[in-house]
């Protein structure tokens, strides 16, 4: 249904309407930092979220791995915001001159009244930002993303299934395709998920008769000169070391140019026959910082004040992905933060201090933070680091990187639940078995009631 224009002149002695759209890194602290701050009178916060949780990114490579349980990649925004309401569904557009969010739910498609419109004195616009995908010819078909818990564990089963095809075929072509898997994407993501996978597949290989380890090629693929650039030339060129010496085939300085028909066409020349191409290169604005009236800039970003407030506006907030925040902090003028975690959870604290000072009627204190480092797995007991002008490489790297991402994933139930997961999957073996049926829970009893299951009978 169409909004229509709201009186937004909030009386006073009378709870400020907040209103944060988007429940990942910034919105879930927003949020957090704001319920701690505020009493109920003074504020009626609430969180609008296509999610009903915040996923810890950092942990999706270990979740595909079979490290860590994807429930515990995931922090449940009702657990956490006792002191919120929050609303899942999906934020289609804001009209900042009438104070108006319009948002769409499951309910609000069910009853068939469409979307409706949010208002708020204060609004907070942490969106993040999704998959930035380029025009390559089969991409949309073929290609698996690696942003998302559902995404992670999905790879992981496509990974295992592709062995299962390949023990089992008999066909050579069929064979090739099912045993290459090739990722394109040489930052945090991309090397991550296929130092991980790699080692999960590997580890799997010794329960399958006619398959070793040496069967699977790995591929990576990234268009600049060198991986990992947030640790650092020389760590970027050890992590390309390490990953050939494992038998990844590191392909710098080359680009995806086609994957028609499951064949993966490089601009080196090379064709790769792959029923797994990942895609991790690069991240962009949501789409929904494109249906605002607030202003934007080249990337598609919010421009944004040191102090967190939407360029040229009042009572307009972000920080995170989507907004482009001043980095004080950097050398050269004129710096924006990168798009990364650390940076969006120390910006969400200072935002939540922000709003909190606005409507206390104090001054607001500005965004200020000097990078502390970076830290990348890569695979069990491997890994690089470059924190605070210091490079370490291999155990003690992987073990810092462990600690730190501990250290920083919210919630004191969901440390506790990923060491005990740790500790244990350093007990036990690992568990290699697929659950992709998951992906059509319903495939079985369609079948058995006579209706052919999605994609068709034994699609895999």
């Amino acid at each position: 249904m169409a909004d229509t224009p709201r009186d937004t002149t909030r009386g006073a002695g009378t709870a400020a309407r907040i209103l944060v759209v988007g429940g990942g890194y910034v919105g879930l602290y927003t949020a957090l930092g704001l319920q701690r701050r505020l009493s109920a009178g003074e504020a009626a916060i609430t969180v609008v979220s296509a999610d009903p949780y915040m996923t810890y990114q950092p942990f999706l490579s270990e979740a595909a791995a079979g490290n860590i349980s994807p429930r515990h990649v995931v922090v449940p925004l009702r657990r956490v915001l006792d002191g919120c309401t929050v609303v899942v569904g999906e934020a289609t557009a804001v009209s900042h001159a009438e104070r108006t969010v319009t948002v769409r739910t499951a309910a609000s498609m069910e009853d068939g009244t469409g979307t409706f419109g949010m208002p708020y004195d204060e609004l907070v616009l942490a969106p993040g930002s999704v998959a930035r995908t380029l025009p390559v010819p089969g991409l949309a078909e073929h290609g698996l993303g690696f942003r998302t818990v559902e995404e992670a564990i999905g790879l992981r089963n496509h990974v295992i299934e592709q062995l299962d095809i390949a023990s089992s075929t008999r066909d050579p072509g069929v064979l090739e395709a099912a045993l290459t898997f090739v990722v394109v994407g040489g930052g945090y993501a991309g090397v991550e998920a296929l130092a991980e996978l790699q080692d999960m597949a590997a580890y799997a290989t010794r329960y399958y008769h006619n398959l070793k380890a040496e069967d699977l090629r790995w591929v990576l693929v990234e268009p600049d000169a060198r991986i990992l650039p947030e640790v650092g030339e020389e760590m970027g060129d050890y992590a390309v070391r390490e990953l050939r010496r494992r038998n990844v085939d590191v392909r710098l300085e080359t680009r995806l140019v086609s994957c028609e028909g499951r064949v993966a066409h490089l601009s080196d020349g090379t064709v790769l026959p792959t029923r797994t191409l990942v895609w991790t290169a690069g991240v962009r604005p949501n789409p929904l910082v494109g249906a605002t009236d607030l202003p934007r800039d080249a990337e598609g970003r919010l421009l944004c004040t040191a102090q967190l407030r939407v360029a040229g506006t009042e009572h307009a907030w972000a920080a995170g992905d989507a907004a482009a925040v001043p980095d004080l902090a950097a050398a050269e003028e004129g710096a924006l933060c990168v798009p990364d975690a650390q940076h969006a959870v120390r910006q969400a604290k200072r935002l939540a201090m922000n709003i909190a000072a606005s409507l206390h009627g104090e001054p607001l204190g500005e965004y200020r933070h000097a990078h502390m480092g970076s830290v990348a797995s890569l695979g069990l007991h491997e890994g690089v680091a470059y924190v605070r002008g210091r490079r370490l490489k291999g155990y003690p790297a992987w073990l810092l990187h462990r600690a730190y991402h501990l250290s920083r994933v919210p919630t004191f139930n969901r440390k506790a639940r990923v060491l005990a997961e740790w500790t244990l999957s350093g007990l036990f073996k690992r568990e290699i078995v697929s659950l992709g049926s998951l992906e059509h829970p319903r495939a079985e009893f369609e079948s058995a009631a006579g209706r052919e299951p999605p994609g068709g009978p034994g699609k895999i």
